[in-house]
This record gives structure tokens, sequence and C-alpha cells, in this order.
């Protein structure tokens, strides 16, 4: 079979073409390496992430290295995993944005752990309160994490209607 020889200046022009067309593709932020949840391949979890916005409270969403999760901000100040376990009763603060339940741990001051309650599989938010708003963050992706099955539990006390 008959097969043209290529100069090794052909050569080189291909391999920086496909350099720089890679270095276009990654943009001036890294990937953001995380560590998928346990329940990360639960088709739920993938209803979640392709519905995620591009930025919450004006920050741009970023690539990640794991299956079920989600970063935004560079430095990253919002990180997002799905198929976390679901958590049980407990004391600490709940808040709903977005008609999803979340408990809120503080721990961290000024990084908080927003949790879903009532969702199966769970997710996870963990974000910098000196760099975005909690309820805007929550309100901002609450349409793609209303998509997880609830499990009829509400880690707040609503008055009768």
């Amino acid at each position: 079979m008959f097969r043209p020889r290529r100069s090794a200046s052909a050569l080189t022009i291909l391999v920086l073409a496909a350099v720089g067309t890679a270095g276009l593709l990654t943009g001036c932020s890294g990937t953001v390496s995380m560590t998928p949840a346990k329940g990360a391949n639960d088709p739920a979890c993938a209803a979640v992430t392709v519905r995620l916005p591009d930025a919450v409270d004006g920050q741009q969403r970023r690539w990640t290295d794991a299956q079920a999760t989600a970063a935004w901000g560079d430095p990253s100040t919002v990180l997002l995993t799905c198929g976390v376990a679901e958590p049980g009763p407990s004391t600490l603060p709940c808040d709903t944005r977005a008609g999803v339940d979340w408990i809120i741990d503080d721990t961290d001051a000024p990084k908080y752990r927003f949790t879903t309650y009532g969702r199966t599989p769970a997710l996870e938010v963990y974000l910098d309160y000196d760099a975005v708003s909690g309820s805007q963050v929550l309100t901002d992706i609450g349409t793609a994490v209303g998509q997880l099955p609830t499990t009829g539990a509400v880690c707040t006390e609503r008055p009768a209607s």
C-alpha cells in the first residue's frame, strides 16, 4: 500500500496546531480536581448536572474531573457534589430555596456546607460566603436540584394551610 511521506516540518506544524487548539479549549482556568461521591453514578445526579447553570451569583462554571460534580468561580468559590449520603434528622438549621430543603452547616464559616434534605440521592454544596451569597447560589441551582426525587421528609415544620 502506498503511503505518502510527510516532511518533518509538516509534522511539526500539525503538532503545533494540535497543541494550540488544546490550549484554546482549556482556556485560562484549569480543571477543578474533585472527588466523586459514592452515589455519583445515580441517574438522578446526571439529570441534575446537565441542568446546572453556567453561572451562579456571578461566578462562571468551570470543568471538574469527577462525575456528578460542578464548580464555579476562579478560584473556585462554589463546589457541588451529587450522590452524597442522605442526612438524617439534624439539629442544624434548615432553609428552603426554590422548593428544595437544605441543611446548613456553618462549622467552617465563612465557608458553608448546604446538604439537600428529603432528596435521594442527596447533594452537597460547599461555598465561600466571603465571595458569594448562599441564598443566591441555592436559588440559581434550584431548578436543577429540584430534579432529585423527594423522599417526603422535610427539615422544617411548615404551618398548616
